[in-house]
Protein backbone atom coordinates (compact mmCIF):
# COMPACT_ATOMS: atom_id res chain seq x y z
CA UNK A 1 0.00 0.00 0.00
CA UNK A 2 2.85 2.42 0.73
CA UNK A 3 5.33 1.41 -1.98
CA UNK A 4 5.24 3.46 -5.22
CA UNK A 5 5.43 0.19 -7.14
CA UNK A 6 1.97 -0.69 -5.79
CA UNK A 7 0.64 1.93 -8.23
CA UNK A 8 2.62 0.90 -11.29
CA UNK A 9 1.02 -0.41 -14.46
CA UNK A 10 2.17 -1.32 -17.96
CA UNK A 11 1.48 1.41 -20.50
CA UNK A 12 2.48 1.14 -24.17
CA UNK A 13 4.18 4.31 -25.40
CA UNK A 14 1.68 4.45 -28.26
CA UNK A 15 -1.10 5.28 -25.77
CA UNK A 16 0.62 8.45 -24.48
CA UNK A 17 -1.21 11.24 -26.31
CA UNK A 18 1.19 13.54 -28.12
CA UNK A 19 -1.53 15.76 -29.60
CA UNK A 20 -4.98 16.79 -28.40
CA UNK A 21 -8.06 15.15 -29.88
CA UNK A 22 -9.38 16.69 -33.09
CA UNK A 23 -12.07 18.46 -31.05
CA UNK A 24 -12.32 18.75 -27.29
CA UNK A 25 -15.61 16.89 -26.96
CA UNK A 26 -14.31 14.04 -29.16
CA UNK A 27 -12.24 12.64 -26.30
CA UNK A 28 -13.37 9.34 -24.84
CA UNK A 29 -14.77 8.92 -21.34
CA UNK A 30 -14.51 5.80 -19.20
CA UNK A 31 -17.31 5.61 -16.63
CA UNK A 32 -16.22 3.59 -13.61
CA UNK A 33 -19.53 2.69 -12.01
CA UNK A 34 -19.91 2.25 -8.28
CA UNK A 35 -20.10 -1.53 -8.69
CA UNK A 36 -16.75 -1.51 -10.53
CA UNK A 37 -18.16 -2.18 -13.99
CA UNK A 38 -17.16 0.02 -16.90
CA UNK A 39 -18.98 2.08 -19.50
CA UNK A 40 -17.18 3.35 -22.60
CA UNK A 41 -18.43 6.74 -23.82
CA UNK A 42 -17.44 9.92 -25.56
CA UNK A 43 -16.87 12.91 -23.28
CA UNK A 44 -20.08 14.62 -24.42
CA UNK A 45 -21.99 11.82 -22.63
CA UNK A 46 -20.85 13.29 -19.30
CA UNK A 47 -23.98 15.48 -19.31
CA UNK A 48 -26.24 12.45 -18.83
CA UNK A 49 -23.95 10.61 -16.42
CA UNK A 50 -23.92 13.24 -13.65
CA UNK A 51 -26.70 13.75 -11.09
CA UNK A 52 -29.20 16.36 -12.28
CA UNK A 53 -28.77 18.44 -9.11
CA UNK A 54 -24.96 18.28 -9.11
CA UNK A 55 -22.53 21.14 -8.70
CA UNK A 56 -19.53 20.84 -11.02
CA UNK A 57 -16.49 22.74 -9.79
CA UNK A 58 -13.73 23.52 -12.29
CA UNK A 59 -10.29 25.07 -11.91
CA UNK A 60 -10.00 28.49 -13.57
CA UNK A 61 -6.20 28.69 -13.46
CA UNK A 62 -4.54 29.76 -16.70
CA UNK A 63 -1.28 28.18 -17.87
CA UNK A 64 1.45 30.75 -18.35
CA UNK A 65 4.03 30.40 -21.15
CA UNK A 66 6.56 29.56 -18.46
CA UNK A 67 9.47 28.10 -20.48
CA UNK A 68 11.93 30.82 -21.51
CA UNK A 69 15.18 30.16 -23.42
CA UNK A 70 17.97 32.55 -22.47
CA UNK A 71 21.62 33.23 -23.29
CA UNK A 72 24.44 33.76 -20.81
CA UNK A 73 27.03 36.54 -21.36
CA UNK A 74 29.43 33.80 -22.48
CA UNK A 75 27.02 32.74 -25.21
CA UNK A 76 25.94 29.55 -23.42
CA UNK A 77 22.30 28.54 -23.56
CA UNK A 78 20.02 27.95 -20.58
CA UNK A 79 16.27 27.52 -20.14
CA UNK A 80 14.22 28.96 -17.31
CA UNK A 81 10.93 27.61 -16.01
CA UNK A 82 9.04 30.44 -14.33
CA UNK A 83 7.09 29.12 -11.35
CA UNK A 84 5.48 32.02 -9.50
CA UNK A 85 5.90 35.73 -8.76
CA UNK A 86 7.23 36.81 -5.40
CA UNK A 87 5.53 39.45 -3.27
CA UNK A 88 7.53 42.17 -1.51
CA UNK A 89 7.57 40.45 1.89
CA UNK A 90 8.57 37.06 0.49
CA UNK A 91 11.23 38.67 -1.68
CA UNK A 92 12.73 40.57 1.26
CA UNK A 93 12.79 37.38 3.31
CA UNK A 94 14.67 35.62 0.50
CA UNK A 95 17.24 38.22 -0.54
CA UNK A 96 17.18 40.80 2.25
CA UNK A 97 18.50 44.28 1.46
CA UNK A 98 19.01 43.40 -2.20
CA UNK A 99 15.23 43.61 -2.70
CA UNK A 100 15.44 47.40 -2.64
CA UNK A 101 17.82 47.35 -5.62
CA UNK A 102 15.21 45.87 -7.96
CA UNK A 103 13.81 49.34 -8.62
CA UNK A 104 10.30 48.21 -9.37
CA UNK A 105 11.21 45.20 -11.47
CA UNK A 106 9.14 42.08 -10.87
CA UNK A 107 10.75 39.08 -9.21
CA UNK A 108 9.94 35.43 -9.90
CA UNK A 109 10.95 32.05 -8.54
CA UNK A 110 12.36 29.86 -11.31
CA UNK A 111 14.02 26.58 -12.12
CA UNK A 112 16.87 26.52 -14.61
CA UNK A 113 18.25 24.00 -17.08
CA UNK A 114 21.95 24.82 -17.24
CA UNK A 115 24.24 26.52 -14.75
CA UNK A 116 24.19 30.20 -13.89
CA UNK A 117 24.97 32.15 -10.73
CA UNK A 118 24.40 35.86 -10.17
CA UNK A 119 24.52 37.35 -13.65
CA UNK A 120 22.45 38.91 -16.38
CA UNK A 121 20.78 36.70 -18.96
CA UNK A 122 19.66 37.83 -22.40
CA UNK A 123 16.20 36.98 -23.66
CA UNK A 124 15.67 38.39 -27.12
CA UNK A 125 16.58 42.05 -26.85
CA UNK A 126 15.80 42.18 -23.13
CA UNK A 127 17.88 41.41 -20.05
CA UNK A 128 16.90 39.64 -16.85
CA UNK A 129 18.95 39.45 -13.68
CA UNK A 130 19.64 36.20 -11.87
CA UNK A 131 19.79 37.32 -8.25
CA UNK A 132 21.38 34.09 -7.13
CA UNK A 133 20.96 30.35 -6.58
CA UNK A 134 19.29 29.04 -3.46
CA UNK A 135 19.88 25.90 -1.45
CA UNK A 136 16.47 24.45 -2.38
CA UNK A 137 17.34 24.51 -6.08
CA UNK A 138 15.26 27.54 -7.06
CA UNK A 139 16.50 30.80 -8.51
CA UNK A 140 15.13 34.29 -8.07
CA UNK A 141 15.19 36.42 -11.20
CA UNK A 142 14.26 40.05 -11.77
CA UNK A 143 12.37 40.96 -14.94
CA UNK A 144 11.93 44.25 -16.76
CA UNK A 145 8.38 45.45 -16.19
CA UNK A 146 5.38 43.15 -15.76
CA UNK A 147 6.31 39.50 -15.50
CA UNK A 148 3.25 38.09 -17.27
CA UNK A 149 3.74 40.48 -20.19
CA UNK A 150 7.39 39.40 -20.39
CA UNK A 151 6.38 35.75 -20.52
CA UNK A 152 3.79 36.51 -23.18
CA UNK A 153 6.54 38.01 -25.34
CA UNK A 154 9.20 35.35 -24.84
CA UNK A 155 7.73 32.25 -23.23
CA UNK A 156 6.75 28.84 -24.54
CA UNK A 157 3.96 26.64 -23.22
CA UNK A 158 5.34 24.21 -20.60
CA UNK A 159 4.12 20.96 -22.15
CA UNK A 160 4.73 17.92 -19.94
CA UNK A 161 7.99 15.99 -20.41
CA UNK A 162 6.20 12.93 -21.80
CA UNK A 163 4.97 14.96 -24.81
CA UNK A 164 7.92 14.37 -27.10
CA UNK A 165 7.74 17.48 -29.27
CA UNK A 166 8.19 21.22 -29.08
CA UNK A 167 5.16 23.32 -28.28
CA UNK A 168 3.24 24.56 -31.31
CA UNK A 169 1.17 27.76 -31.77
CA UNK A 170 -2.04 25.74 -31.31
CA UNK A 171 -0.91 24.68 -27.82
CA UNK A 172 -1.48 28.22 -26.55
CA UNK A 173 -5.18 27.54 -26.99
CA UNK A 174 -5.53 23.77 -26.64
CA UNK A 175 -3.43 23.55 -23.46
CA UNK A 176 -5.92 25.90 -21.77
CA UNK A 177 -9.38 25.00 -20.50
CA UNK A 178 -12.51 26.97 -21.36
CA UNK A 179 -12.48 28.19 -17.74
CA UNK A 180 -8.92 29.59 -17.84
CA UNK A 181 -8.91 33.11 -16.40
CA UNK A 182 -6.38 33.46 -13.60
CA UNK A 183 -2.75 33.21 -14.82
CA UNK A 184 -0.34 31.22 -12.69
CA UNK A 185 -0.17 27.51 -13.60
CA UNK A 186 2.78 25.73 -15.18
CA UNK A 187 0.61 22.74 -16.12
CA UNK A 188 -3.00 22.56 -17.26
CA UNK A 189 -5.82 21.17 -15.10
CA UNK A 190 -6.25 18.62 -17.83
CA UNK A 191 -9.72 17.21 -17.05
CA UNK A 192 -11.06 20.62 -18.03
CA UNK A 193 -9.51 20.39 -21.49
CA UNK A 194 -12.49 18.26 -22.63
CA UNK A 195 -15.16 20.79 -21.68
CA UNK A 196 -16.82 23.07 -24.25
CA UNK A 197 -19.39 25.86 -23.94
CA UNK A 198 -21.96 23.56 -25.58
CA UNK A 199 -21.41 20.83 -22.98
CA UNK A 200 -21.57 23.42 -20.20
CA UNK A 201 -24.87 24.75 -21.57
CA UNK A 202 -26.28 21.22 -21.77
CA UNK A 203 -25.30 20.66 -18.12
CA UNK A 204 -27.06 23.84 -17.04
CA UNK A 205 -30.16 22.79 -18.99
CA UNK A 206 -30.28 19.62 -16.85
CA UNK A 207 -30.03 21.60 -13.62
CA UNK A 208 -26.29 21.18 -13.02
CA UNK A 209 -24.57 24.25 -11.62
CA UNK A 210 -21.04 25.14 -12.76
CA UNK A 211 -18.65 27.08 -10.54
CA UNK A 212 -14.90 27.65 -10.38
CA UNK A 213 -12.09 27.72 -7.86
CA UNK A 214 -8.42 28.47 -8.51
CA UNK A 215 -5.47 26.18 -7.91
CA UNK A 216 -2.24 27.09 -9.70
CA UNK A 217 -0.82 23.75 -10.82
CA UNK A 218 2.89 23.66 -9.97
CA UNK A 219 5.94 21.97 -11.47
CA UNK A 220 5.80 19.28 -8.82
CA UNK A 221 2.78 17.72 -10.51
CA UNK A 222 5.33 15.92 -12.73
CA UNK A 223 7.88 15.27 -9.98
CA UNK A 224 8.51 11.55 -9.50
CA UNK A 225 8.37 9.95 -6.07
CA UNK A 226 11.98 9.16 -5.16
CA UNK A 227 11.35 7.37 -1.86
CA UNK A 228 10.55 3.72 -1.16
CA UNK A 229 7.71 4.58 1.21
CA UNK A 230 5.16 7.16 0.01
CA UNK A 231 4.57 8.26 3.61
CA UNK A 232 7.94 10.02 3.53
CA UNK A 233 7.33 11.84 0.22
CA UNK A 234 7.34 15.64 0.40
CA UNK A 235 4.47 17.09 -1.61
CA UNK A 236 4.86 20.23 -3.69
CA UNK A 237 3.11 23.44 -2.59
CA UNK A 238 0.34 24.90 -4.72
CA UNK A 239 -1.58 28.15 -4.29
CA UNK A 240 -5.39 28.15 -4.32
CA UNK A 241 -8.39 30.42 -3.80
CA UNK A 242 -11.96 29.52 -2.81
CA UNK A 243 -14.87 31.95 -3.25
CA UNK A 244 -17.90 32.50 -1.05
CA UNK A 245 -20.08 31.31 -3.95
CA UNK A 246 -18.35 27.93 -3.95
CA UNK A 247 -18.51 27.69 -0.16
CA UNK A 248 -22.27 28.23 -0.30
CA UNK A 249 -22.74 25.67 -3.08
CA UNK A 250 -20.79 23.06 -1.14
CA UNK A 251 -22.74 23.85 2.02
CA UNK A 252 -26.02 23.31 0.12
CA UNK A 253 -25.60 19.53 0.37
CA UNK A 254 -25.90 18.98 -3.40
CA UNK A 255 -23.60 16.36 -4.98
CA UNK A 256 -20.19 17.89 -5.70
CA UNK A 257 -18.34 16.95 -8.87
CA UNK A 258 -14.67 17.93 -9.07
CA UNK A 259 -13.54 18.56 -12.62
CA UNK A 260 -10.02 17.25 -12.14
CA UNK A 261 -7.69 16.33 -9.32
CA UNK A 262 -6.59 19.97 -8.97
CA UNK A 263 -10.13 21.08 -8.15
CA UNK A 264 -10.46 18.20 -5.71
CA UNK A 265 -7.15 19.00 -4.04
CA UNK A 266 -8.10 22.65 -3.51
CA UNK A 267 -11.55 21.78 -2.17
CA UNK A 268 -10.30 19.09 0.18
CA UNK A 269 -7.42 21.27 1.38
CA UNK A 270 -9.80 24.12 2.16
CA UNK A 271 -12.35 21.96 3.97
CA UNK A 272 -12.45 22.56 7.70
CA UNK A 273 -15.47 20.41 8.57
CA UNK A 274 -17.97 18.15 6.86
CA UNK A 275 -19.42 20.05 3.86
CA UNK A 276 -17.81 23.27 5.01
CA UNK A 277 -14.98 25.20 3.39
CA UNK A 278 -12.62 27.92 4.45
CA UNK A 279 -12.93 30.69 1.85
CA UNK A 280 -10.10 32.90 0.63
CA UNK A 281 -6.55 32.25 -0.54
CA UNK A 282 -4.12 29.68 0.74
CA UNK A 283 -1.46 27.19 -0.21
CA UNK A 284 -1.46 23.45 0.23
CA UNK A 285 1.02 20.59 0.44
CA UNK A 286 -1.80 18.08 0.94
CA UNK A 287 -0.78 14.57 -0.13
CA UNK A 288 -3.66 12.10 -0.19
CA UNK A 289 -2.93 8.42 -0.83
CA UNK A 290 -4.52 5.14 0.23
CA UNK A 291 -3.84 4.75 3.93
CA UNK A 292 -3.11 8.46 4.48
CA UNK A 293 -6.15 8.76 6.70
CA UNK A 294 -7.69 11.59 4.69
CA UNK A 295 -11.48 11.76 4.87
CA UNK A 296 -13.05 13.20 1.71
CA UNK A 297 -15.30 15.91 3.11
CA UNK A 298 -16.38 17.70 -0.08
CA UNK A 299 -16.12 15.76 -3.33
CA UNK A 300 -18.61 13.03 -4.27
CA UNK A 301 -17.74 12.48 -7.95
CA UNK A 302 -14.51 13.02 -9.89
CA UNK A 303 -13.80 13.63 -13.57
CA UNK A 304 -10.11 13.09 -14.25
CA UNK A 305 -7.63 12.17 -16.94
CA UNK A 306 -5.46 9.05 -16.76
CA UNK A 307 -2.30 9.69 -14.74
CA UNK A 308 1.29 8.49 -14.74
CA UNK A 309 2.17 5.18 -13.09
CA UNK A 310 3.29 5.51 -9.44
CA UNK A 311 2.40 9.22 -9.42
CA UNK A 312 0.92 11.27 -6.58
CA UNK A 313 -2.10 12.04 -8.76
CA UNK A 314 -2.83 8.35 -9.36
CA UNK A 315 -2.54 7.75 -5.60
CA UNK A 316 -5.03 10.55 -4.95
CA UNK A 317 -7.48 8.99 -7.42
CA UNK A 318 -6.98 5.56 -5.80
CA UNK A 319 -7.68 7.02 -2.35
CA UNK A 320 -10.90 8.53 -3.69
CA UNK A 321 -12.22 5.68 -5.82
CA UNK A 322 -10.62 2.62 -4.24
CA UNK A 323 -7.26 1.22 -5.35
CA UNK A 324 -8.52 -2.06 -6.79
CA UNK A 325 -11.35 -0.38 -8.65
CA UNK A 326 -9.13 2.35 -10.11
CA UNK A 327 -6.30 0.03 -11.17
CA UNK A 328 -8.83 -2.31 -12.78
CA UNK A 329 -10.20 0.68 -14.69
CA UNK A 330 -6.70 1.54 -15.86
CA UNK A 331 -6.23 -2.03 -17.04
CA UNK A 332 -9.50 -1.73 -18.97
CA UNK A 333 -8.41 1.61 -20.43
CA UNK A 334 -5.14 0.14 -21.69
CA UNK A 335 -6.94 -2.84 -23.22
CA UNK A 336 -9.43 -0.53 -24.94
CA UNK A 337 -6.62 1.78 -26.09
CA UNK A 338 -7.70 4.93 -24.34
CA UNK A 339 -5.30 7.86 -24.72
CA UNK A 340 -3.33 8.68 -21.57
CA UNK A 341 -2.05 11.75 -19.72
CA UNK A 342 -2.54 15.47 -20.38
CA UNK A 343 -3.87 15.40 -23.94
CA UNK A 344 -5.53 12.02 -23.40
CA UNK A 345 -9.01 10.80 -22.49
CA UNK A 346 -11.01 11.11 -19.29
CA UNK A 347 -12.61 9.00 -16.57
CA UNK A 348 -15.62 9.52 -14.32
CA UNK A 349 -15.67 7.76 -10.97
CA UNK A 350 -17.52 8.01 -7.69
CA UNK A 351 -16.29 8.11 -4.11
CA UNK A 352 -15.79 4.61 -2.78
Amino acid sequence: MFAPSDYAFDLPDALIAQQPAATREASRLLHVRSDGTHGDHTFADIVELLPTDAVLIANDTRVIPARVPATKPSGGKVELLFLEPLGPEELEALIGDRAASLNGRSAWRCLMKGKATSMDLHVGDETIAVIGPRSDGFLVVALPGDGLAFLDRHGHMPLPPYIDREDAPDDRDRYQTMFAQTPGAVAAPTAGLHMTPAIADAMRARGITLATITLHVGWGTFAPIRVDDVRTHKMHRERYAITEEVRALVASGRPIVALGTTSMRALEAAAIAHKTLAIGSGATELFVYPGSGHEFRVVDHLITNFHLPASTLLMLVCAFGGTDRVLAAYEHAVAQRYRFFSYGDAMLLHHA
